[in-house]
């Protein structure tokens, strides 16, 4: 590689861990991880965290986002499926049905939202913008539609599920 080369990934992964490093907190792995655990007892579904989504060949352009070839929702939730045997899946091809995106203190909505742009482009069903702070789980249907849930339960009428919030903030 050239210097330049060197310099450009080294910038890459730079900004990749800068990232990370803003969106991460305790909360945020907190509620992803009960999110994981109620959505996987529901046994009809298979969530998968930070799973590397492709978007090669997508035009990106039109969205204001930062990603080139992959995109990582918070958790991807798939119908129940198994293990990818015999190889791994680095990009998953298949979108899922649910993309769940979970806010981080120095996170913005707008970026967010973006996001959810994306996935609505690429065929997912439903996206959730998950508020720790708030204790408030956002179901997006499209990208003008919405239901905030804040008390009892969440309700993702496009695929059937309903959680108790309190189970997944408490």
């Amino acid at each position: 590689m050239s210097l330049l080369a060197d310099t450009l990934v080294l910038a890459t992964e730079e900004d990749e861990a800068k990232e990370f490093a803003e969106m991460s907190s305790f909360n945020h792995s907190y509620t992803q991880a009960r999110l994981i655990v109620l959505f996987d007892k529901l046994g009809s579904y298979t969530p998968a965290p930070e799973l590397s989504l492709d978007v090669k060949g997508v035009d990106l352009s039109r969205f204001d986002l930062r990603t080139k070839e992959e995109i990582k929702p918070d958790i991807a939730l798939y119908p129940k499926r198994g293990r990818s045997q015999p190889r791994d899946i680095l990009r998953m091809k298949e979108m899922p049905l649910v993309a769940i995106e979970i806010l981080s203190p120095k996170q913005g909505v707008y970026d967010i939202l973006e996001k959810f742009r994306l996935y609505f482009d690429l065929g997912v069903t439903s996206c959730w913008l998950v508020d720790p702070a708030l204790r408030t789980i956002s179901v997006y249907a499209a990208e003008s539609d919405w239901e905030t849930f804040s008390a009892n339960e969440v309700v993702d009428e496009q695929v059937g599920i309903r959680l108790p919030l309190v189970e997944v903030f408490d």
